[in-house]
């Protein structure tokens, strides 16, 4: 049978864009379509812009800081309309056109236009035209969940909202204890914004590590966000300063803006998958193999709507590994043990490797912990500590996880990352010299366990 293409993705994200890229530098045909803007969650809607709002939110805390230090320096107002906004979207315009470049001088031909499957090799546009190819690749990520059972769930935002808010709000309940509800807050708070934070289980952020967790929720709570855990939004009605918004716990109160952050689904819905013969899991995640194949030979998939490790760098290493197992005729599986991340919450948090409850299962362990007044923060009286902690295995001496929440924490986590993911051991770190003064000397300089599990 003869295809137009060797391969079609579908969907412009960083996942879809790699994998497109290289395919077509090593000689296949490809197509790829995006019905909205070629970058896809992380350079539209997600990490790019946000980190960008991450520094924004940090200048009034380094202001504030200059003047403890002997600064001259004068308070004064941000300005989001003006100034920032204007900027953010250039700079998500430059980004884009950088993709759409770089696909064009790779040979990609692109379609600014939703796909839909129509069989194994066969993908059809919203006018009708039908496109055929060996190979058919779904990358088209996912997006924000809003809870339908949430009376009055209309009148709250999603975090793809965020980017286009015309001005700052003076108040906003966050609803969410994950990394995304998290950063907001403390993005909004470092902004101006007077910031409520709602979460219904015991903890923030779930499936990080306890301690670190706990320390996070104290250390934000007195950057004089207003966190509550265990309480959800039981209705929503509007109401003239904004939204008038009633909890679990029975506490009533309108804030101006409110930001659902309550999990991201796959965007699997009507895209003719299950028709195709593609099996869907939970929540409507494609099912794939070690290899990103899908139950139909010809039909691969990576990134956010596998819902496997849903991180940007994992979904270009994805779809990197998919164009050198199917095109390089070199398998290639992705390892998802021991991977770094950041919270980009003020302070940062990185983690990367296991939890201390994830290896208490199957370890016997040893836990090295310190939480201290880095000097920075000691020489103008402010009491807020850094935590680093280590997770080590008795028998091997293998650091099995390392967890800290400091400014910077997600640099440093990603030099650690490289220590742990080569399978260093405690000694190793001790035979480490430490760079001093730093607050990170303190990862090298732990010489006795907090507790042993």
């Amino acid at each position: 049978m003869t295809f137009d293409y060797d391969l079609f993705v579908i969907g412009g994200g960083s996942g879809g864009v790699r994998a497109a890229r290289v395919a077509a530098e090593g000689g296949a045909s490809v197509a790829l379509a995006e019905e909205s803007r070629m970058g896809g969650t992380c350079v539209i809607r997600g990490c790019v812009p946000k980190k960008l709002m991450v520094f924004a939110s940090t200048a009034a805390r380094q202001v504030s800081e200059a003047r403890a230090y002997g600064w001259d320096v004068k308070d004064g107002g941000f300005d989001w309309k003006g100034t920032f906004h204007p900027m953010l979207q250039a700079e998500l315009d430059r980004l884009e056109s950088i993709y759409r470049t770089n696909l064009d001088k790779a040979g990609v031909e692109i379609f600014d236009s939703r796909a839909v499957l129509k069989d194994a090799h066969t993908i059809a546009f919203k006018n009708g035209v039908t496109k055929t190819a060996k190979h058919i690749l779904v990358a088209v990520g996912g997006h924000p969940y809003m809870p339908p059972e949430t009376e009055g769930i209309e009148l709250a935002m999603s975090s793809n909202d965020v980017f286009h808010l015309e001005t700052l709000p003076k108040s906003i309940l966050i609803v969410g204890g994950g990394y995304i509800a998290c950063e907001f807050a403390c993005i909004f708070n470092g902004l101006g914004s007077d910031v409520t934070q709602i979460y219904r289980g015991a903890q923030i952020l779930r499936g990080f590590d306890d301690e670190i967790r706990g320390h996070l929720a104290e250390v934000i709570r007195d950057r004089d966000i207003n966190l509550h855990v265990g309480c959800d939004v039981l209705m929503m009605e509007k109401d003239a300063g904004g939204v008038k918004v009633t909890t679990t716990d029975g506490n009533v109160a309108v804030y101006e803006k409110v930001l659902m952050a309550t999990g991201r689904i796959p965007n699997t819905a009507d895209m003719g998958l299950e028709e195709a013969g593609v099996k869907l899991g939970k929540r409507g995640k494609i099912i794939v193999d070690d290899y990103s194949q899908t139950s139909v030979p010809s039909i691969f998939a990576v990134g956010d709507v596998t819902d496997r490790v849903a991180l940007t760098p994992v979904a270009i290493r994805e779809g990197a590994a998919f164009v050198e197992t199917v095109f390089n005729g070199n398998p290639t599986k992705v390892e998802y043990d021991r991977i770094p991340t950041a919270v980009f919450t003020q302070p940062e948090l990185g983690t990367v490797g296991l939890t201390e409850e994830q290896a208490r299962e199957d370890h016997d362990i040893e836990v090295y912990s310190t939480a201290f007044k880095p000097m920075q923060n000691a020489f103008i009286g402010r009491d807020e500590r850094v935590l680093f902690k280590l997770i080590v295995e008795r028998k091997t001496r293998q650091v099995l996880g390392a967890h800290m929440i400091a400014d910077g924490a997600g640099e440093l986590v990603q030099m650690i990352g490289i220590a742990i993911k080569m399978g260093a051991t405690k000694e190793d770190f001790d035979r480490t010299m430490a760079v001093h003064p730093t607050m990170s000397e303190e990862i090298v300089l732990m010489k006795t366990p907090v507790r042993v599990a």
